[in-house]
């Protein structure tokens, strides 16, 4: 069972619409409220159907805890299933969560939201230590660990059980470093983040408060899961762990020309592309040390009794690459890159929401070997500018906030290079500074998306990596013949590319709210032109409109619906360009197309539609419709 508990000023829900595993209410139940209350949002899983008993009573004993810490008296119970993929049947769902009301209305006053509606609800929470926690717990297990943790872990990354977590020193580390906050203006002015003045710079503030109250669980649904299933990109994999999803054809061609576009940018910069394995040796003593200096948490795998972890990014098999290669100072700065398909992070239940933070995830990972820390900080800053340059070729041009964290003694030696850094994205950012160094790294960066939600979530990053090299035993040879050890950076120009795509469709949603027209770039929506003959007779023309948009991805909705219900389908899709074809078109060859990022109708004829769209995507990656053309041919994969 997965438990978000949040202590609320007030919870209250709607009921809107019955799914088909919608347990049978009274009309008392199609709305309700609550003040005052620990609302329990709850995830009966799979493995509950073991001992639901035994379910109830775990779940009783955990938010009893938790409803005596923040004395509450009140409870509300509201069915969560998005805090897994792994859910029981519904029938036990809906038995668990009427005993575990029963269960718990001797000593609290108890509502339960009803199991299997869509609802709308609104809650406030209360903001204090203890008023977001999150609970994984599982049948014939004891229950209260505390915050986000997920089951005991013994110190360090021996314990690598079948299937066990790891949890790597540096993680441990993190949790406790101690942070300065700061921002640091584009004049040079540090100052303590709560002296600044936020009025103008409201995204930052709420990235501030996210990063310093480290609240990471996410407690309603954000806005892109139901654009990512609708617009059918991506869902939830039920057949896999939480974390995996599944890309249908859209998503996938998505994805495909999201890394195609990173790989050919790095590229041109001098990276080589290479490949590397997903899994390493546990007990690799070069990786297990690394492995340690990381703050994340793994999976772990059994094979021929012996243990292995899968990989959380590609600096292992880069880095024993490196080693084993022949390096000249003549090479450097020597760039090699690969698109992780995937990288694994065993991320905690309460944070894995949609395409926002996942456990198998496609990153782009690049590092590049320097000379000294001068050349190192010189790459550092081409690096910078890059990652700029590419988000704003995604489509998130200045949407992110910027954080660059470094120890007080890097700050000192290079005041004037971070300084520069700010000057460089043109507006405040955060600053978090260690008093001593807890990582590989004296410095990174990051650019990171806040939600509607007030999530912030990484995207592109750099580090400055001071530990690899020696611990890996990478070396390059200099002018003189002496063998020296490489400043090694750490980049991944997009961020998780999974990630990207989730940031455009929050970037929409908020397009939407504010009375715009929510569009993906041209380049990287799945249909870029939609043909709709209004008749059978129009088709043959439709065609070959098509076959004359060479480098362009057309489809046709030769569907048996009316020319509205098709129109209004098309705009459900974000379809860049519509293009109604009638005997009016098939007589003069103007064509009448609606531009959906302008909200205009104009007329042109197919050569002149082809240059526009070849001129809006040019220098940007094309890959053909990956769906048949005809839309009557293709099969609903969400719906």
């Amino acid at each position: 069972m997965q438990l978000l508990l949040i202590h609320s000023d007030y919870i209250e829900y709607e009921t809107k619409k019955r799914t088909p595993v919608a347990e049978e209410i009274e009309s008392s139940m199609k709305r309700g409220c609550m003040e005052d209350a620990l609302t329990a949002f709850i995830a009966v899983e799979s493995y509950d159907e073991a001992d639901p008993d035994d379910a109830v009573k775990n779940a009783a004993t955990e938010i009893r805890k938790t409803a005596g810490q923040v004395k509450a008296g009140r409870v509300m119970l509201y069915p969560y299933a998005h805090l897994s993929s792994e859910l029981s049947k519904p029938a036990v769902a809906v038995d668990v969560l009427k005993k575990l009301e029963e269960t718990l209305s001797s000593d609290y006053e108890v509502k339960r939201a009803p199991f299997g509606w869509y609802k709308a609800f609104k809650i406030s929470c209360k903001g204090h230590p203890l008023s977001e926690l999150s609970r994984t717990l599982r049948t014939g297990k004891d229950v209260g660990s505390e915050g986000n943790k997920k089951d005991v872990v013994k110190e360090g990354v021996e314990d690598v059980g079948k299937g066990a977590e790891v949890v790597s020193e540096a993680l441990k580390s993190e949790e406790k470093a101690v942070s300065h906050w700061h921002i640091l203006t584009p004049d040079g002015e540090l100052l303590p983040a709560e002296a600044f003045d936020f009025s103008e710079h409201t995204d930052l503030k709420r990235f501030v408060d996210y990063e310093i109250s480290k609240s990471r669980a996410v407690d309603r649904i954000p806005p892109h899961v139901e654009l990512m299933k609708r617009l059918e990109i991506a869902d939830y994999e039920p057949g896999s762990d939480s974390g995996n999803m599944r890309f249908y054809p859209k998503g996938t061609l998505m994805k495909r020309l999201l890394e195609e576009y990173v790989i050919d940018t790095v590229s041109k910069r001098g990276a080589v592309e290479v490949e590397t394995p997903v899994m390493y040796d546990m007990n690799h003593p070069t990786l297990k040390k690394y492995l340690d200096r990381f703050p994340a948490r793994q999976y772990s795998i059994e094979s021929d009794k012996r243990s292995f972890f899968l990989r959380f990014a590609a600096c292992f098999g880069q880095f024993l690459m490196n080693r084993d290669m022949t390096i000249s100072h003549r090479n450097l700065p020597l760039k090699m890159v690969e698109m992780t398909r995937y990288s694994f992070r065993r991320e905690q239940h309460g944070e894995l929401v949609g395409l926002r933070r996942l456990r198998a995830f496609t990153m782009p990972d690049m590092h590049t070997l320097c000379g000294a820390m001068d050349s190192a900080i010189t790459e550092f800053k081409n690096q910078y500018v890059m990652c700029m340059d590419v988000l704003a070729d995604i489509g998130l041009d200045r949407d992110y906030e910027v954080a660059i964290r470094f120890t007080r003694d890097f700050y000192t030696d290079n005041q004037e290079f971070i300084t520069e850094l700010v000057k460089t994205v043109d507006k405040p950012v955060l600053i978090e500074l260690w008093d001593s160094r807890f990582f590989y790294f004296v410095i990174k960066f990051e650019f990171n998306y806040i939600d509607t939600m007030n999530k912030a979530s990484a995207l592109s990053t750099v580090q400055i990596d001071v530990e690899n090299a020696e611990r890996y035993g990478i070396e390059y040879t200099n002018k003189n013949g002496d063998q020296i050890r490489p400043t090694i950076l750490h980049c991944s120009p997009s961020g998780a590319i999974e990630r990207c795509i989730y940031a455009l469709l929050e970037k929409a949603h908020l397009t939407s709210e504010a009375g715009g027209v929510p569009t993906l770039p041209t380049w990287l929506a799945p249909t870029q032109i939609r043909l709709i003959p209004i008749a059978d007779r129009h088709i043959k023309y439709a065609e070959g409109i098509a076959r004359a948009m060479p480098g362009v991805r057309v489809d046709i909705d030769n569907r048996d619906e009316t020319v509205g219900k098709r129109i209004r389908a098309a705009g459900r899709e974000w379809i860049p360009y519509v293009v109604v074809i009638g005997d009016k078109e098939v007589e003069n060859g103007v064509l009448s197309i609606t531009i959906r990022a302008e909200s205009v109708k104009v007329e042109e004829t197919a050569p002149k539609l082809h240059e526009r769209i070849t001129s809006e995507t040019a220098g940007m990656p094309y890959r053909q419709i990956n769906l048949p053309m005809m839309l009557s041919q293709r099969a609903i994969f969400f719906g």
